[in-house]
Formats: structure tokens, C-alpha cells, sequence
């Protein structure tokens, strides 16, 4: 099992800047692959960022590439998002999830993820 602890959301003007971070605790943090997803009222989860195991590689939905950047610090057991230039569109509940290294399924799929942290949330005022 692995746990994962969301942190760093709130309430920030249009423009504004937030970072998240999520905590792991569990099973070796550096076995899994890492992603962020939100969900924004009356929609679907949607893919955020991913991040392979060694931080070495990074991938971004569009609408957020060039203005959130994912990382993870292997050492302290924690993944983090630094989001610029927010707007409202990026108002959602945003979770970190966990996929083990040798799982099979796209990075950018929530069925592809096998833990699950119980979100935070993030309000962009325009």
C-alpha cells in the first residue's frame, strides 16, 4: 500500500501561483511513477502531469504545459506541482497518484494509477 497526502491548495487570484505537494508514505516511493490529476465540478478526472520514477521525465496536458511544472524528491518521498498563471479554468479538486513502475496502461489514464490521495482543493477567482 502506499499513502499519499495532498497539500498546498487554496484560494488564489487569476495570475497568481500555487504549489502543491504530496506526501507518500508506504512501499518505496521511487518504484512508482507519479501523476497529478483534477477534477473540476460536473467533469470527468482529467490528466495534469506525470513524472517517471527518477524525475527524469515529464509529461503535461496541454492546457497546463509552460505553466505548471511537475517534480519529485526522491529522498524525502514527495511529488510536487508548481502552478503560474492560473485561471479560473484551472479551478479543481487535484489529486497525486501513484502507478508502480512495471504497471502496463498510458500514463495520461486515471485506470492506469493504483493509489490515490484524497485531493485538494484549488479555487482560481477571476
Amino acid at each position: 500500500q502506499v499513502q499519499l497526502v495532498e497539500s498546498g491548495g487554496g484560494l488564489v487570484q487569476a495570475g497568481g501561483s500555487l504549489r502543491l505537494s504530496c506526501a507518500a508514505s508506504g512501499r518505496t516511493f521511487r518504484n512508482y511513477g507519479m501523476g497529478w490529476f483534477r477534477q473540476a465540478p460536473g467533469k470527468e478526472r482529467e490528466f495534469v502531469a506525470a513524472i517517471s520514477w527518477s524525475g527524469g521525465s515529464t509529461y503535461y496536458a496541454d492546457s497546463v504545459k509552460g505553466r505548471f511544472t511537475i517534480s519529485r524528491d526522491n529522498a524525502k518521498d514527495a511529488l510536487y506541482l508548481e502552478m503560474n498563471s492560473l485561471n479560473a479554468e484551472d479551478t479543481a479538486v487535484y489529486y497525486c497518484a501513484a502507478r508502480n513502475i512495471y504497471g502496463t496502461g498510458s500514463r495520461y489514464a486515471t485506470s492506469s494509477y493504483d493509489y490515490w490521495g484524497q485531493g485538494t482543493q484549488v479555487t482560481v477567482s477571476s
